[in-house]
Order: structure tokens, then sequence, then C-alpha cells
């Protein structure tokens, strides 16, 4: 029951990632401003990165420019100038022609402007809301009453309710900046052109409803529309959760709850045509320029500061907001953000959370990197398909925060595990390794799988000869001394050659070639830490002779095959160490050395791997203690270079060799005391010929094959 408590809350990479995605969804469902501020940001850049796209045609602005203002005096013009400008409009053939201006204090000329205005019957006037209670503090309950009067066409005369409607989420108003009541008697609609914008100062939304008293009030945009599509039925539908759309002559507008849509902006500033209105007003541009078209009206020059920030510029118009607006209805080409998007959002997180989060503990740090980045690639450009080709507004920052944030988590917890992991491997190795093979190995704890694998090795055992009466006639000091001053040297030469130090075993030595570390030429580094042990021994061996020591022989067996490596041992203690047949025969080899008075042997299978770079001689077939299969055996004499030292008594005993194992007993003894003649006192030959003289005593019965049977570990 405590273990799986335990377990339970034990990190892990997927815990950690199932609990950023959590959070990242919880944050999403609270809007976080900052979060929100760096998606409306995204946005920006997704529509500035789209490029610019051209306007439908149907919209021209008659700017109040600079050269208007040289030309024609400051602002405020008078009314009558405004007046000429409708009279010339309407003699251009426009259809409608929208003010982004409002007439709120009377004037002289307003007959003048309202009989141009009533003659053209194509005006649509702007007016604006107040929203605070300090911008009417000056206002009259009367003066308020009066304003809202002068409004009145601009009402959604189609309101659908469904049975619950909330209206808390819409834009409300405490008063009107309305044109002068003959204006606004003369002219065909109004509409506000009332802009809110977001944290950041950008204008991203177009509200499209207001409420103001008891009624529902229309854009600029829209009631230029609707006069432009010669009055079609325009329906507002409120909804339990706010605004549900607006429809105009089939067309639905998408708006959120609060009844404001988004914008999708074309383009840079004077993506609409500009015309100064003292060229319009002037007679300087051709006839027919404006046959049909909206007229919209307004300031572009930068002194009477009706600038706006966009995402495309921070001195956008706001007479091209309108303009923007409008053209996204007629052509229906709008920013979309539908119910749907937010269950997308949500798996959007999910689902890729989990694929970093599953993904990164299983590679490599690099990889890991590169699969993120890929990742990570992939969404923003999906998201960026959608939103160019399809006008559709995916989330972006939740998304791609989660993944980051799953990244960063699972990072800093593979970085502390594999310390914690890298300082265990170092404890547990930095005896029976050199510090560079642990380095390796920390670079790739992987390639140290735990538990045990079957892995092409080589293992060398070494012993000391004699080593019991040898400590007989030494005090336990000078004992522990000599034997210190054998195993450092034996394991500095091991150490050398990057081999693992096994394990000590009282005076004997156990190490293991190619693991931890894969190393393709094991059987090699262990022949040559053989042959290095032997000529240590012989630099020790002259040191003990001159201060008065004992001195100490050895004898080696190495063998090479398949191995059991990894942990082994029990829940509470293991280490690092091979198993198997042929680290038995490695151990077998070792004390074979004793028959043969030899140092070094190794078996047929290291034999076969090394006898390019290393000369040795074939001893035997010998068949050992717990093996069934006889094994051949070689003395390792040295390196194929040196060969020339070894190759006059070698041929002559291999000859020996042959003819003992056909049988030929006589002939054999020849040969052998023809290698003592070249090489006097050769142990294996002196063996070999009392082997012969007691075999041809007492003839082996059965057939001979030439295995010789150790009775002996």
């Amino acid at each position: 029951m405590n273990e799986r408590f335990n377990r339970l809350l034990s990190i892990s990479p997927l815990k950690i990632s199932l609990s950023i995605i959590f959070i990242a969804i919880l944050l999403y469902f609270m809007n976080v401003p900052f979060l929100r501020f760096m998606e409306l940001k995204t946005l920006d850049l997704r529509t500035i990165s789209r490029g610019e796209r051209a306007p439908g045609g149907e919209i021209v602005i008659a700017a109040i420019d600079e050269k208007s203002l040289a030309e024609l005096g400051r602002w405020p013009w008078p009314r009558s100038t405004i007046a000429k400008l409708v009279d010339t409009l309407k003699g251009y053939g426009s259809k409608v022609v929208g003010f982004d201006i409002v007439f709120a204090e009377p004037a002289k000329t307003d007959a003048i402007l309202a009989g141009s205005i009533r003659q053209a019957e194509n005006v649509t006037l702007g007016y604006f809301f107040h929203t605070t209670e300090e911008d009417i503090a000056h206002l009259s309950g009367e003066d308020i009453e009066k304003a809202a009067e002068n409004i009145s066409g601009s009402k959604y005369q189609i309101v659908r309710f469904s049975r619950n409607p909330d209206e808390s989420t819409l834009v409300r108003t405490c008063a009107v900046a309305a044109n002068v009541e003959p204006l606004s008697d003369a002219a065909e609609n109004s509409g506000y052109f009332n802009y809110f914008p977001d944290s950041d100062g950008t204008i991203r939304w177009s509200p499209l409803v207001i409420k103001f008293g008891d009624s529902f009030y229309q854009p600029l945009s829209i009631s230029v529309l609707l006069q432009y599509m010669d009055w079609p039925m325009v329906t507002l539908k409120m909804a339990d959760f706010g605004v549900e759309g607006i429809r105009i002559d089939g067309i639905d507008i998408p708006t959120n709850e609060s009844g404001k849509m988004l914008i999708n902006y074309l383009g840079s500033p004077k993506t609409f045509s500009h015309y100064s209105i003292t060229d319009i007003i002037n007679g300087r541009l051709e006839p027919g320029l404006f046959k049909d078209r909206i007229v919209l009206v307004g300031a572009t020059a930068i002194g009477i500061y009706d600038l706006r920030v966009t995402p495309f510029s921070t001195v956008f118009p706001g007479i091209e907001v309108h303009a923007t607006v409008i053209d996204n209805i007629l052509h229906q080409s709008f920013l979309k953000r539908p119910d749907w998007v937010g269950l997308f959002d949500i798996a959007a997180i999910i689902f890729l959370g989990l694929v970093i989060g599953i993904a990164l503990p299983r590679v490599r740090a690099v990889s890991g990197v590169i699969f993120s980045l890929m990742l990570l690639a992939a969404y923003i450009l999906f998201n960026r398909f959608v939103f160019t080709h399809y006008n559709l507004w995916l989330n972006l920052v939740y998304p791609v925060v989660t993944m980051l944030a799953v990244y960063i988590g699972i990072t800093v917890y593979k970085y502390i595990t594999e310390e914690r992991e890298k300082k265990k491997i170092r404890g547990a190795f930095q005896y029976y390794l050199t510090p560079s093979v642990i380095n390796e190995i920390l670079k790739d704890p992987s390639m140290l799988k735990l538990g045990g694998e079957k892995k092409d090795l080589t293992v060398l055992f070494s012993d000391i000869r004699g080593f019991t009466t040898v400590s007989e006639r030494l005090s336990p000091e000078e004992l522990v001394h000599l034997l210190n001053e054998y195993l450092t040297a034996m394991t500095d030469v091991v150490f050398k050659h990057e081999g693992l130090l096994d394990k000590y075993m009282g005076d004997a030595i156990m190490s293991v070639f190619g693991a931890p570390l894969t190393q393709e030429d094991h059987p090699a580094r262990a022949c040559s830490t053989a042959r290095e042990m032997m000529e240590e021994l012989k630099t020790l061996q002259k040191k003990w002779a001159d201060e008065g020591r004992p001195v100490l022989d050895i004898g080696i067996g190495v063998n090479s095959g398949d191995m059991v490596v990894g942990n082994m041992g029990s829940e509470m203690r293991f280490v690092y160490t091979v198993m198997g047949d042929s680290v038995n025969l490695g151990s077998r080899l070792e004390g074979i050395n004793k028959e043969y008075g030899t140092n070094v042997i190794i078996s047929e299978y290291t034999y076969d791997r090394v006898k390019e770079n290393f000369f040795c001689r074939e001893l035997d077939l010998v068949r050992v203690k717990g093996k069934e299969l006889p094994v051949k055996i070689y003395e390792l004499l040295g390196e194929m270079k040196d060969s020339e030292k070894w190759e006059g008594f070698v041929k002559p005993f291999e000859d020996g060799l042959a003819k003992y194992r056909q049988g030929e007993w006589d002939e054999a003894v020849i040969c052998f005391q023809d290698v003592l003649s070249i090489r006097p006192g050769d142990p294996p030959s002196e063996i070999y010929i009392e082997r012969c003289r007691e075999i041809k005593k007492n003839p082996p019965v059965g057939e001979w094959d030439g295995v010789y049977i150790m009775t002996k570990k």
C-alpha cells in the first residue's frame, strides 16, 4: 500500500505534462490578461504576415487631408463648404455618402447644408455616444433626450430575442453627441462611429450594436451599407449568452457575445482609394469616378487627430476602419472564431502537450530540441495556413506556451534526475572504470542497461601463484603493502585500456572489456592488458628482489564470447558484473596456466579475433571441468611485430603437437626436445615429453582424439 502511494506521489514526465496541461486549460478559461494580450499580438502578426489584400472597389475615401486644409482653410470648414462637397459628390454619381464627422453644434449655414443633404438623398451622418458620466456632466436631461431623438433612425428595427436574452454583454452608453436637428432630419440615415481599443490601444473589433436607453443602435458602417444595398431587412439576434449575430439580406455577420465584429484589415493606410476633398470640390477629378460607389468622408490629416492604431499601422485613418468593416461585410470576408474553436483550442493544448510530454523523455537532448522545434513550427504554420486561407482564428499562444512549458518542465526534470543518475553511476563505477570511460557513459547513460543483457564481451582473470605460501612468510602489514602495490599496478593497466575492473577476489583480479562502454576491439584490449600486466610484473619482480621481498608470479586467462552483463544481486544490494559459461571458461583458463607452466592463456574464441595482431602458440585441445566440448587454448607470447623472437621454437612445438595428436609419441618427443634445445626449460615442451612417455606406457583406451581432460578448476 505504501509503495503504491509513493508511486502515486512520485514525479514523472507524464505527470509533469498532465499538470502543465491542466494549468494551461485553467488559464485558458480564466482568460488571463497577459496571455490574452500576447494572443492579440500574434493575431496582428498573422494579419501582417498574410500580406495586403485589395478591397472590392465599392468604397472610396473623400479625405480631409493636408492639401485640403491648405486650400480650403483650417478645420472645421463652413457648412456651406460641406454642402458644396455633397452637391459635387452627387454630381459625380456617388450612391452613398457617409460622414465620419458629427455636426453637433448649430451654425449659420446649417440650412444650406441641410438643403444639399435633402436634395442628394444619399447621405448618412455619423455621431458618437458618450460612455462615461464625466462626459455628460454639462448636459441636462432635456439635452440628452433631444439628442436621442435625432438618432432614432439608426435603431435596429427588427430585434429577435430568445426566451432569456442576456443584454449585460452589450456596450452601454449614457448620452449621444448627435448632429443638429436640421441635418439629422435631412439625412437618409445615421450611425455611430465609436470604437473601443483593446488594452494595448489597438482597434481590432467593430462594435455593431450599442445599447442606449431601451433601444439597440447601428454603427455608421451598417447604416451606410443599408443605404447602399437599397434598404434590405436587417435583424439583430439576441440569445441567452448575448448577441448571437446580425443578418443583412442573407449575409450573416459573425460577432462575439458583445456584438463586436473582428475586423479583417486589408492592409496599410490608403488601401482604399483616397481623394482630396479640395480636388473633388474644384472639379479636378474625371467624371463618373464615384458612380454607384460609397464615398466615406473623414479626416486623414495628422493635425485633426482622427488616427487609430491597427495591426498594420499606428497612424491609421479612422475613416478607413469604417471602410474596412463595410468591405468585410459586403464581401463576407470575415475573420471567424466560431463556438467550436474553443474546443479545438483545448484539444490542441492537450494533444501538443502530450506529444511533447511522451516523446521528449524517449529521445536524446539534441533530438528532443529538434523534435520540439519541428512540432512548434508545424503548429504555427498550420495555424497561419488556417488563418490565411480560411480566415479562421485559432488560438496560438496557449498551445505554444503549453509546449514550451512542458519542454522546460521535462528538461528540468531530466536534468535533475540525470544528474542524480550520473552521480549514482559515478559513485558505482569510480572504482571499477577509468574516468574517461565513466564520462563516456555519463554522456549517454542509456548504454548502461540495468537488469542484464546478453552481449559479446571479453573477460580477463589473473591470480597470484602460490599466494598462500607467500602470505605465511609475511606479517599482515607487509602482506597488505605487497598486495596493494601489486593490485594498484595491475589495475592501472586495466584502466589504461579502458577495461571494467569487475572485482578483486583476494589476490585475484577479474576485469571485463566491451562493457559497459561498447568496444568493438575488446579482445585486442584484453590481450594488450594481459601482455602489459606481465611487463609491469617483471618491473615489480625486480623491485621486490632488490628489496629482499618475496617475488610474486601470476597466471592470466582470457576468453571472449556471449555473456550476460548488468546489475546482479538483490533489491537491497547489487553490483554491475558479468556471468555465463564464457566467464567460467575465462576463469578456468587462468587456472590452466599451472598445468603448462605458462603465464597467459587465451581461448580459441579470443585467438580467432586477435591472431592478426598477436603472436600465440597453440598449447592444447582441452576439455575443462563443466564443459562438454573441447576448447583449443593458446599461449599469448606478444605482439605480431615481434614474432621473430618466438618463431624459432614455436614451429617445432607445433610439429610436436601434431605428432602428439596423431599418436606418434616418439616422433612428438623428438620435436619437443628440439624446442628445448632452442628454448631450454620450456615448460609446455617438458610437460608434453612427460605426457607422451606416460601415454606410451599406458596407451589410451579407444580412439585417440588428442583431447586433454582437465580435472581441476
